[in-house]
């Protein structure tokens, strides 16, 4: 066999390699209440497939080198398949489902996060156990939990408890309904730490506080990303400017990726090869320098997944050659996926391992297309983002219902300031240890270089059409990965000759910057003769009110700014007059970034109980940056905006001290047609506007997410056509309630849901019937 044919072949079979690892982990997840056998049956599908389609139409001798590579692929993955398994199957985890309290030692594995859960902020800590006392039994294993615990009045709880320290807690188990963790252990009291963590995860952690004292001095954007460039710390940049980073394609700076490994090894490398050393040498620095990388921003599963990814990039753009980079890619995917199972159902491993394969596979053919018109180093700077943002795309679509038109040029605009910012913010990190000033002198400059970054992304993502809605379904997905895989063989033929691809880019832009028609015919969304969207903002409300062209009233705003801001966006909202919070638990508030982001926002009325605080203090410090004023509307005042009209019901008075029955009611009207948008008000709420003879309304914003605690004589009394009750999927809650599903269909109304239905759209007909459209 030719030496070019072979070692194609060979690419290919460590591709598969990694490809099975993959399957196993993927079967593992779904297929563990399965007995042994049948999961590896599962996996042994597509080796069986790999087996056949290798052996069509080949020698004996070659048929017998495709039995020893399936073989090969049946073993790795089967390895993913049973560290799953072992997991599953612990002590740890069987002692779980009886939910029992046990003293628990364990090794911090990753940084203390903060949430909101269903009683307030909680603590959320991945860790490794090492002895579980349980129903007086000692148990030894160290299989990986999950600790959540309560942060206490100021988060000194757990704020002091560092990554790779062995701590001693009380807790209750219960199951985890994520693969590869064995239990989540709600804990009881602080925890007792037993052994801080070891000397060089100290030294780690002084280098990233001592990068963001270096940084400290810059534009507050500027100075927050900069240690996110170089250790992936993004603590302290705000959800409005994460949000741009996702619209404009720049995520990849803000974590832990490849990206920034890649920076910090070319220049150590640089400055290797300046002093003279060579050949072995050279690989050594490199292998501290990743050791160095991964300590420094943390030993976690993501943090080695951008590094393994990270080295291979490397490799194969240092080696020149697409077999080694290939190879190397197979075989990091099946390494990682043997010792961390669980990153198989990782979007962040899923587009690291995607943008790695593009940049090889397809990243030297554009690069080589667009050289020969363009400085070599000007044509790779192209050529990668485009590859690597190509070959995620459908991805990233599936994950957040949008396709990014101006990734690629925004990557290209940063691309000459990132390494800077990021060698000079780790210069400023080391060098501030010694000697502050001069440390504080490079994190300055690289601020200057993170402001470019910044400004890129808040500009890029203001655009009109910097992202567009794509269905996120499975024939639009499709299409999208059809679209991509034609564009990454034909890209090059057209980057080849400098005018074809100059009118492209200059289209390209066209797109970008002049908004585009409306195209709700083509898509069916939003539904022609809207007058009210629900949206799916998970388990929260977020609801929107036509009130012009571009314009829309605004009431609660979700728990996910994500969320909120991707359903204005499909709905063309550009202005929103009036943005009502009935009440300030964070499933209302959480998202208003969202609807703030690139829009204009003529003023906030809320809730008049100022509970929970602090709900209030985050919609007093958003607002206040946005320079939006903030009012309480009194009972009975009635306001207009294009179509609507509007009446407060309610709260005349605070009956009790619950945010849920102090939440503001209206009752709008809109194109002859009568909506009621309750908040989340209770039964003694809802008993008051049962009595203010509300006549007939058409359409019933359902309480509470359709809680058990409804008012029947109300929901009776009001006649509506259509109930929408907005509700995440699989939520603690058991919302909606069955009780209350059945009532709303005993009064004769079309229920319609998020959690099923997706965004759903009340619509009013020229002769004024109404529809209910879901997007769902």
């Amino acid at each position: 066999m030719p030496r070019a044919t072979e070692e194609r072949v060979t690419d290919l079979r460590l591709l598969a390699v990694g490809a099975a690892a993959w399957v196993g982990a993927l079967a593992g997840a779904a297929v563990l209440g399965l007995p042994l056998w049948g999961a590896l049956l599962v996996l042994a599908v597509p080796v069986a497939a790999v087996l056949v389609l290798g052996s069509l139409g080949v020698t004996a001798a070659r048929s017998r080198t495709w039995v020893l590579w399936a073989g090969v692929l049946f073993l790795v993955g089967s390895e993913t398949l049973l560290r799953l398994a072992a997991v599953a199957t612990s002590d740890v985890a069987t002692e779980a489902r009886s939910r029992p309290v046990a003293g628990v030692q364990v090794r911090i594995s990753g940084d203390p996060v903060v949430r909101q859960g269903r009683f307030g902020a909680m603590v959320v800590v991945s860790a490794r156990t090492e002895r579980v006392e349980v129903r007086g039994r000692m148990l030894e294993e160290r299989v990986p939990v999950v600790l959540v615990g309560d942060p206490g009045d100021d988060g000194d709880d757990w704020s002091h408890v560092a990554l790779g320290a062995q701590v001693r807690v009380t807790a209750r188990l219960a199951p985890s309904d994520e693969p590869g963790t064995a239990a989540v252990l709600s804990v009881v009291g602080a925890p007792t730490v037993v052994r801080p963590p070891p000397a060089v995860l100290r030294g780690a952690g002084g280098v990233r506080a001592s990068v963001r004292e270096a940084a400290r001095g810059g534009p507050a954007s500027a100075a927050a990303l900069v240690p996110a460039l170089v250790t992936g710390d993004d603590a302290g940049l705000s959800d409005e400017l994460e949000e741009d980073f996702r619209t404009t394609g720049l995520t990849h700076l803000t974590a832990v990726s490849g990206t920034n490994l890649t920076l910090v090894l070319g220049f150590l490398l640089a400055v290797a090869r300046g002093v003279g050393v060579r050949a072995r040498g050279l690989l050594v620095v490199g292998l501290l320098g990743v050791v160095g990388f991964v300590l420094l921003a943390r030993p976690e599963p993501s943090v080695l997944r951008a590094a393994v990814m990270g080295s291979v990039a490397l490799l194969g753009l240092q080696a020149g050659s697409r077999a080694a980079g290939t190879r190397a890619l197979g075989a990091a995917a099946a390494g990682l996926l043997v010792v961390e199972p669980s990153l198989a159902s990782s979007a962040g491993f899923a587009l690291s391992v995607l943008a790695t394969g593009g940049i090889l596979l397809v990243g030297p053919r554009l690069r080589d297309a667009l050289a020969g018109w363009l400085p070599r180093a000007w044509a790779e700077a192209v050529a990668v983002p485009l590859a690597a943002q190509l070959a995620c795309t459908p991805l990233v679509a599936g994950l957040s219902g949008q396709v990014s038109l101006v990734a690629v040029v925004a990557n290209l605009v940063v691309a000459p300031v990132v390494g800077p910012a990021t060698v000079l913010g780790l210069l400023g990190g080391l060098v501030g240890l010694a000697v502050p000033a001069v440390g504080a002198l490079a994190g300055r400059v690289a601020c200057w270089c993170a402001w470019w970054i910044v400004a890129v992304a808040q500009h890029a993502a203001a655009l009109p059409t910097a992202a567009v809605a794509w269905p996120a379904g499975l024939v639009g997905l499709t299409l999208l990965t059809v679209l991509c895989l034609g564009a990454l063989g034909r890209a090059d033929r057209l980057l080849r000759r400098r005018g074809p691809a100059l009118t492209t880019s200059v289209l390209l832009v066209a797109v970008i910057v002049v908004p585009v028609p409306d195209l709700s015919w083509v898509t069916g969304w939003p539904p022609r003769g809207w007058v009210l969207v629900m949206c799916d903002v998970g388990q929260g409300d977020g609801l929107v009110l036509a009130a012009g062209q571009h314009a829309a009233v605004v009431v609660d705003a979700g728990p996910d700014p994500r969320l909120i801001d991707g359903c204005l966006r499909r709905l063309g909202v550009r202005q929103v007059p009036e943005l009502v919070l009935t009440h300030f638990h964070a499933d209302h508030v959480d998202g208003l970034p969202g609807v703030l982001r690139h829009r204009s926002v003529g003023e906030v009325v809320t809730s008049p109980l100022r509970e929970p605080g602090s709900g209030v203090a985050e919609v007093a410090r958003w607002t206040a940056a946005a320079g939006i004023p903030v009012r309480t509307p009194p009972v009975g005042e009635r306001a207009e905006v294009g179509p609507l009209r509007w009446t407060v019901l309610s709260p005349a008075h605070l009956l009790s001290d619950s945010p849920n029955d102090s939440s503001l009611v209206l009752l709008v009207e809109t194109r002859g047609i009568r909506i009621l948008l309750t908040g989340d008000v209770e039964p003694p709420s809802q008993e008051v506007l049962e009595g203010e003879d509300l006549g007939p309304v058409d359409v019933l914003k359902v309480p509470h997410h359709g809680s058990r605690y409804q008012d029947p004589a109300l929901i009776t009394a009001l006649g509506a056509r259509v109930a929408l009750v907005s509700v995440g999927e699989d939520n603690d809650y058991g919302h909606p309630a069955v009780g209350t599903l059945s009532l709303l269909q005993q009064a004769g109304m079309v229920v319609r849901r998020t959690d099923r239905d997706g965004d759903v759209a009340v619509v009013v007909g020229p002769g004024g019937d109404l529809r209910v459209v879901s997007r769902g």
